[in-house]
């Protein structure tokens, strides 16, 4: 299995094989709470039009998505994995589109198939890219807009290892240490509202979900389901 690590937008463009588009501060996080609060499926969109478009169509949807971290006038929800894990979501459909790991799913158009990646399902993810047995695997960290950032290399790191059959022996005490880098804003009390503290932890809980969330390929939207592994 020839592994690779790719970085922002433009890895995204260059993924070859199985992609794993990782975003844990906050997407696919989320997306992972959401699932294990019941959420049917996912709907990801790359524009907001887009999703007030299938709101009109769909009043049922659940609209969840953010602009630069903060939620989106008239959603239902922003992009917290700390709230998502308190709404009951049983049977629902989301709408969802972000500023980084959302996007990136657009922008992978050279990939053979598409997972999403974060901590709190690493573990299950790996177990389903090694079931389907690919000659590729393209780990894409998405970052922040045009910079990368360290929980998303932290978690290709952690993921590649897992790959490679690797224990990484620091990984609880690195993950701890995001709190002082890009884990700050989680504690900054002037953007609570935003970023509120109890992301952090509900973002580097490590594998303690036992499924992988797949991305099936639409001609009008892509849609993410989990799939237990």
């Amino acid at each position: 299995m020839n592994i690779t690590v790719e970085k922002r937008v433009e890895g995204a463009k260059k993924a070859v094989g199985l992609t794993v588009m990782i975003d844990v501060f906050r997407a696919f996080t989320l997306e992972a709470y959401a699932f294990d609060q019941g959420c049917e499926k996912i709907i990801l969109v790359s524009s907001i039009h887009q999703a007030f478009a299938l709101k009109q169509k769909h009043p049922e949807y659940v609209l969840v998505g953010e602009r630069d971290g903060v939620r989106i006038e008239g959603f239902d929800f922003g992009n917290s994995p700390s709230i998502i894990r308190s709404v009951d979501l049983s049977g629902k459909t989301l709408v969802h589109t972000t500023t980084n790991g959302v996007s990136g799913i657009h922008h992978a158009k050279h990939a053979s198939s598409i997972v999403t990646g974060a901590f709190v399902n690493a573990a299950a993810t790996v177990r389903y890219i090694k079931n389907q047995n690919p000659a590729t695997v393209s780990l894409v960290a998405m970052g922040w807009k045009e910079r990368d950032t360290e929980e998303d290399l932290l978690c290709a790191e952690y993921m590649k290892s897992l790959l490679q059959g690797r224990k990484m022996e620091d990984i609880d005490e690195r993950l701890q240490q995001l709190r002082d880098q890009e884990g700050k804003k989680f504690f900054n009390p002037a953007t609570q509202d935003i970023f509120p503290e109890a992301d952090f932890s509900a973002c580097i809980a490590r594998d303690i979900f036992d499924f992988a969330i797949v991305i099936e390929r639409g001609e009008e939207y892509d849609t993410a389901r989990c799939i237990h592994a």
